[in-house]
């Protein structure tokens, strides 16, 4: 493992920027977090989750409403010696005042349903979470294991560049053939390929950290230890099952049908409602005339074509929904831990097959070429066997990396791919903090001063 990433540590010298310091991991994923787009926008999500619930808290108040109105009008009368006319000017001003005093928990159970999609939010936020830190996991991986396939097709450009030139000379003194040197240039132009190949690759590698991270990778510092998992497939099933976002996203989704089809026979419920109306009028040749009111009503819907009903079966229906995603929701991360953990198994497989490949490839290659020095070997056993040994080595990196993003996988698998669980040590976003600020529906008060303070801050 040291000795994979010193190599790769070599082949990023060409290709990073100069940096006093290299960068970590952990500086990828602090980048990552902070430079989000999508974990911005799903935190924009959640806000207006939070505000669902402020709704259903102001339904339980008091609505007041003012309406004021201005009437011009003229009458008159003609006939014979005598006429009349009028003009007058009216003016009205209402205020009325109007709240829900029972209505048998209708507007309770809304509030509920708001507060259970505010839960299933912030664990949808959790998840977006986990996919943000994994992607520049992957990236990070990528661009270690890109750098180093360079770094490797360039010794092997050096080294068939070498076998050209000897066999060329060899060539000169009548102990090789014209094909001999033919093989060595073609064999040179395909590690050439080669090469820009992985350049290729490397340039986008650079161009998926960007997208990660939000800048491109500097001069980067070798993986730290893989991060701690579950000792056993069994164990990381059942820590997926209490904590994996998706699982808590579908049980919060599920709370919320139940409290849905209580709403729902409950709108057939009377209700009883009070207000109160103060009225004012003003005219030019009347004075004025002040109404006061007061009101109590009591009113249920007796029939209304079936909808009430419907929308009953409707809500139960919506709940056999929520409960069948929460069964495969389970039944997706189940099968993500067990993807996960053989990804494990196959990659520590291929990495001990990976070392005695390469050990293998690298006996057979220093002995071609002693004896193609001998003249018991031809050029083409040579560069074959500068092959397998290159194949070999590539083919030991790429299992390494893939069992260090395969370790993290089974961490997102698991549902602890987060920063609190990383200890990245970065300010997270509070989904208290503007919840608290907004759940009892602020207008402007202190409580409003206090939520321009958190929006202000979370502009920053």
């Amino acid at each position: 493992m040291r000795k994979f990433w010193s190599v790769l540590a070599v082949g990023l010298i060409g290709f990073s920027a100069p940096m006093a310091q290299a960068e970590t991991l952990a500086d990828a994923l602090i980048a990552a977090y902070r430079n989000s787009n999508l974990l911005a926008q799903n935190e924009a999500v959640l806000r207006a989750a939070d505000e669902d619930v402020a709704q259903a808290v102001a339904a339980l108040r008091p609505v007041v409403q003012y309406s004021a109105n201005t009437t011009f009008g003229r009458s008159g009368q003609d006939g014979g010696l005598f006429s009349s006319r009028d003009t007058g000017l009216q003016t009205s001003l209402n205020l009325s005042a109007s709240i829900t005093l029972l209505d048998f928990g209708r507007n309770r159970l809304g509030i509920a349903i708001a507060e259970e999609l505010v839960r299933a939010t912030r664990q949808a936020l959790v998840g977006v979470e986990q996919d943000v830190l994994l992607s520049a996991v992957q990236a990070y991986v990528d661009v270690n294991f890109q750098g180093s396939i360079v770094a490797l097709r360039e010794s092997n450009v050096r080294l068939i560049t070498q076998e050209l030139r000897a066999t060329s000379d060899r060539f000169e003194v009548g102990e090789v053939t014209r094909t001999d040197v033919a093989l060595a240039e073609a064999a040179l132009a395909q590690a050439r390929s080669g090469l820009a190949a992985a350049q290729g690759s490397f340039n986008v590698a650079r161009e998926n950290y960007k997208a990660a991270t939000g800048k491109y990778p500097g001069r980067l510092s070798g993986l730290p230890r893989s991060p701690a998992t579950a000792g056993s497939i069994e164990a990381a099933r059942d820590v997926a099952l209490r904590t994996h976002p998706d699982i808590r996203q579908a049980q919060h989704l599920v709370r919320s049908a139940d409290l849905q089809v209580e709403l729902s026979r409950a709108q057939v419920l009377p209700q009883i409602t009070g207000g109160v109306t103060l009225t004012e009028n003003n005219s030019t040749d009347a004075g004025g005339i002040d109404n006061q009111s007061a009101s109590l009503n009591f009113g249920q819907t007796i029939y209304q074509g079936g909808q009430f009903s419907s929308l009953i079966r409707q809500a139960i229906a919506q709940k056999d929904r929520q409960r069948a995603g929460l069964n495969q929701t389970v039944v997706l991360v189940d099968q993500a831990v067990g993807q996960a953990w053989a990804n494990i198994a196959v990659s520590r497989a291929s990495i001990a097959a990976g070392d005695e490949q390469t050990r293998a490839a690298q006996v057979a290659f220093d002995g071609v070429r002693e004896e193609a020095a001998l003249g018991a070997r031809t050029t083409l056993d040579v560069l074959d066997a500068e092959q397998d040994l290159l194949n070999a080595r590539a083919g030991r990196l790429e299992a390494e990396a893939n069992l260090y993003v395969a370790q993290y996988q089974l961490l997102s698998a698991m549902g602890l791919l987060t920063a609190e669980h990383l200890k990245l040590g970065i300010p997270t976003y509070d989904v208290d903090s503007y919840y608290r600020a907004v759940r009892n529906a602020p207008a402007h008060s202190p409580q409003g001063a206090k939520l321009d303070r958190i929006l202000r801050a979370i502009g920053n």
